[in-house]
């Protein structure tokens, strides 16, 4: 293993050179290419202040110099062994440990080095959050989905499942700000960023104006809570899905009057319908690990609303409910899309291993349906989505940087979007790097994985 691993680390180097070499190519190719002159158009410079800018940028970026060269220039510049640079542009002594050298911003100004320290983090923190709620999700979707072939759980969760993978990531994400965020509808979320000005000077944790306040807030959420998660534990499926109903049908109510005003009209009667069918659907779930995770969401959104029926308000929302609060919108536009897919293809592997030789052979030696799933089934099951693992870390890099501009993120999405309108050379080959390092670590990633889940894998 350890050789396979130094084999790999070895063969991205290449891998990462041809990446960055189409990128530059293609830029190079553009119309109208990166020129000193292509930076300073639209600058209302005299002659000879406009002469003296290009000439800086010819000696700090060797704009003037063929292709060819500037890309072994900027080479040499991300290598740690090479020749160092002088200050006004122009090459060094040769050297075996330089350091690593990005460049500086054509648009910023700044060291590449110090936008990807400020940006990096906040795409990171997105898919650090998406993939681990996507996999829990989809592998329960899809494990309950293949307990219920062909029954009420598995067509409704098909067509819903179908009906998320349709509708693409930049539709949701205008809809979500649309319906949740904006003056209109129901304003709960916020319509962009990461966070309130004000939180910088806020406490860590909320801020409550006395103990007893404290009290409350933790009484409502643990005493809902607690009771939900023994009804969804203890209750028959029947009296579960009359809970579902009644939850429901309540939570449809408080929405359409909290948007309306009224007591009762058309948009009551649907969304208590819609809620009412989805609770109910919910509740029945057999998947006992689901039904409290949904228990305990729910339970903590309720008893928070308790809660503020009481009268109970927070003086300050504090730093990390305010974060959490801004990350809900993007990671959900982030997440639905692979969960979608992740859900199917669980649901398709399970029942082509339920149907498989040994499966069949361990229920003739008397062993229980449980135990077939989880103890033989489940484990081979997992194979595509490990397979898929690799690629879904690319796919979501590439879809915050739609996300990270409809919901105004300062992310590595937003940075490269940026970066390509501007045509900012340096800028645009750094973000191709680390996007390039980050998808060849979730390839490394899924082999690995593939050696522990099925132990005839073996790369020795």
């Amino acid at each position: 293993m350890l050789n396979y691993l130094l084999r790999r680390l070895l063969l991205m180097v290449p891998t990462l050179l041809g990446i960055t070499l189409v990128v530059f190519v293609v830029m190079a190719a553009a119309p109208g290419g990166i020129s000193a002159q292509s930076l300073v158009d639209g600058m209302e410079l005299e002659p000879q202040s406009r002469q003296a800018l290009e000439e800086y940028y010819n000696k700090l970026y060797g704009l003037d110099q063929p292709a060819p060269v500037q890309y072994a220039r900027w080479l040499n510049n991300i290598s740690p062994i090479g020749f160092e640079r002088n200050p006004d542009g122009t090459m060094g002594a040769f050297s075996l440990w330089k350091g690593i050298d990005l460049g500086t911003s054509f648009r910023y100004g700044r060291p590449v080095t110090d936008l990807l320290a400020e940006r990096l983090p906040i795409t990171l923190l997105l898919n650090l959050i998406s993939i681990p709620l996507i996999y829990a999700l989809a592998i329960g979707i899809g494990v309950q989905a293949a307990r219920d072939r062909g029954g009420r759980f598995d067509v409704s969760s098909n067509i819903f499942l179908l009906a998320l993978w349709s509708v693409p990531s930049m539709l949701a994400g205008v809809l979500f700000i649309g319906f949740f965020a904006s003056e209109q509808y129901w304003r709960w979320f916020p319509t962009g960023g990461l966070m309130r000005r004000e939180t910088a000077s806020e406490t860590f944790l909320p801020l409550f104006s006395s103990f007893t306040d404290v009290l409350i807030v933790f009484a409502c959420v643990a005493v809902i809570t607690l009771l939900l998660i023994q009804a969804v534990r203890y209750l028959k499926t029947m009296h579960r899905q009359w809970l579902g109903l009644g939850l429901g049908a309540v939570l449809g109510f408080m929405m359409a009057t909290d948007l309306q005003g009224q007591w009762f009209s058309l948009l009551h009667v649907f969304l208590m319908l819609v809620l009412a069918a989805l609770m109910r659907l919910l509740c029945g779930l057999q998947n006992l690990p689901m039904r409290l995770i949904i228990a305990g969401t729910l339970g903590l959104a309720l008893g928070l609303g308790l809660a503020a029926a009481f009268g109970v308000t927070a003086l300050q929302k504090g730093y990390l409910f305010d974060r959490f609060w801004h990350l809900v919108l993007p990671i959900i536009a982030l997440s639905y899309g692979g969960l979608a897919f992740l859900a199917k293809l669980t649901r398709s592997s399970l029942l082509e291993n339920l149907a498989a030789d040994y499966a069949r052979t361990a229920r003739a030696k008397g062993v229980d349906e449980e135990s077939v799933l989880w103890r033989h089934v489940f484990r081979n099951s997992l194979l595509p989505l490990i397979t898929v693992s690799a690629t879904l870390l690319p796919s979501l890099l590439a879809g915050s940087v739609i996300v990270e501009s409809i919901f105004s993120i300062d992310g590595m999405g937003k940075l490269a979007v940026e970066a390509v309108q501007t045509r900012d050379r340096e800028l645009v080959l750094s973000v191709t790097l680390i996007s390039g390092v980050l998808t060849l670590i979730g390839y490394l990633l899924a082999d690995i994985a593939y050696a522990i889940v099925d132990p005839r894998v073996s790369y020795d």
